[in-house]
């Protein structure tokens, strides 16, 4: 089978949740029967499991969502490295020492962020423009406006391992966001990777 589809099936999982045969079919344009079979192959790889959802009277839907294994298929920005370093800082240098770095790196960040971003007008664009750079470096990241204001997402952690050990470095993303989305800015995190959310959402208000 074509493994380009099996890959795109699973960035597809990533990025929007778990999701029926027909919606993956419909976002492919392909038949549901195909994507099935990928489906299929895909959980005998141990890389997606089904659950039962509830669908029209009598005809429960099967959802399709990744495994842990699948992880192994993003990015991970040398996750075990990164966690075994800031582990090591903390030993050497406490709690008080792993703060200063992590501020200096969320410093820099800002410095590099801001020189990306420099001219974009509003908020739209700059959140936009948040949304490419995060996504190079892993983050699988978008920005939408649903009506209530703007929702961040990153769909992917690559440092998820550094950060289920090193709080600092998740609230360093919150100084980072408000520092270059602008003045008068307030994120808040609404769902969150380390504490077992599919992935990190952000509510923008301005």
């Amino acid at each position: 089978m074509d493994t380009g589809t099996r890959r795109t099936i699973l960035d597809m999982l990533k990025r929007d949740g778990p999701r029926d045969a027909t919606a993956l079919a419909d976002s492919l344009g392909v038949s549901p029967m195909a994507v099935r079979q990928h489906l299929y192959a895909l959980a005998e790889e141990g890389l997606v499991a089904a659950t039962e959802a509830a669908g029209r009277v009598g005809r429960p839907r099967k959802l399709w969502a990744l495994t842990e294994a699948a992880d192994a298929f993003f990015p991970s920005g040398y996750a075990d490295l990164t966690a075994g370093l800031m582990a090591g800082l903390r030993e050497a240098f406490g709690e008080a020492g792993v703060e200063k770095i992590v501020a200096v790196r969320t410093r820099q960040q800002i410095e590099t962020y801001r020189d990306r971003m420099a001219g974009a007008a509003t908020l739209a664009d700059r959140l936009a423009l948040l949304a490419d750079i995060r996504t190079e470096e892993g983050y699988m990241a978008a920005a939408t406006n649903d009506g209530d204001g703007y929702l961040f997402v990153e769909n992917h952690c690559p440092i998820c391992a550094a950060a289920r050990s090193c709080t600092a470095l998740c609230r360093g993303e919150l100084e980072l966001f408000e520092a270059v989305l602008g003045p008068g800015v307030s994120v808040s995190r609404t769902e969150h990777i380390p504490l077992g959310a599919r992935r990190c959402a952000y509510r923008v208000v301005a």
